[in-house]
């Protein structure tokens, strides 16, 4: 099983110690709800840094492009409510990135998570993804590993910021991204190590220093489970 569909909001940003117990609270028992509620979202994930106290990633996997410009999720991102109006400012150096989902491969839901956000060098952008789409289609069914994914970012044109992202500040945004999971932390560690490291990828057409995470499985859900509430 690939991604859930062929687009995906994925985000990265922290949240200090003071409010991580009510921030859990609120993302897995109202904002995660209100997400999957909306039609086109296929799942939600949340993830813990394993090497930052305060990150957090979390990926909402749509059906469709067109998802994120639907007037539901635009009506939901425009009257958040007040207790998501309370967590929003404590959404730390928010990246946030509308994606198309290029190519999936395995699935699932694992334990294990490595982020990349690269971009490509100018004139090598065809280059990279076909180096990114033959080493992806490799490692998703290594053992330890279970999905490989690459995302681009491909951000709707609107008319102005939400209220959610005026709560927030000015959000960034990631170019390409690269999704490695697995139910073994050490060899997803491996795989980016081998086959993902910075001198690999620069290599192949990326941009010098491309920004890597690691993860945790901290939260999922989907519309079934909100069903059975």
């Amino acid at each position: 099983m690939s991604l859930l569909g062929k687009a995906a909001v994925a985000m990265w940003w922290s949240v200090r110690a003071e409010q991580r117990s009510e921030f859990a609270d609120w993302h897995s028992h109202e904002h995660f709800p209100e997400r999957m509620s909306i039609r086109g979202f296929r799942r939600g994930s949340r993830w813990s840094s394993t090497t930052d106290a305060e990150g957090f990633f979390v990926l909402y996997e749509l059906e469709r492009y067109e998802v994120l410009t639907s007037q539901e999720y635009l009506d939901r991102l425009n009257a958040p409510t007040p207790w998501s109006r309370k967590m929003m400012p404590h959404h730390l150096g928010m990246v946030r990135s509308q994606c198309r989902i290029i190519k999936s491969f395995g699935g699932g839901v694992a334990s294990s998570l490595a982020t990349i956000r690269l971009s490509p060098q100018a004139g090598r952008a065809a280059e990279l993804q076909a180096h990114l789409l033959d080493t992806l289609g490799a490692l998703a069914s290594k053992p330890g590993l279970t999905g490989a994914h690459l995302l681009l970012t491909d951000t709707p044109k609107t008319s102005s910021p939400t209220t959610e992202q005026q709560i927030r500040g000015k959000d960034g945004a990631a170019d390409w991204i690269v999704l490695l999971s697995g139910y073994d932390a050490d060899a997803v560690e491996r795989a980016v190590i081998a086959q993902l490291a910075s001198s690999v990828l620069d290599a192949a057409g990326a941009q010098n220093h491309p920004t890597e995470g690691r993860y945790r499985l901290a939260f999922t859900m989907t519309p079934q489970d909100v069903a059975a509430i």
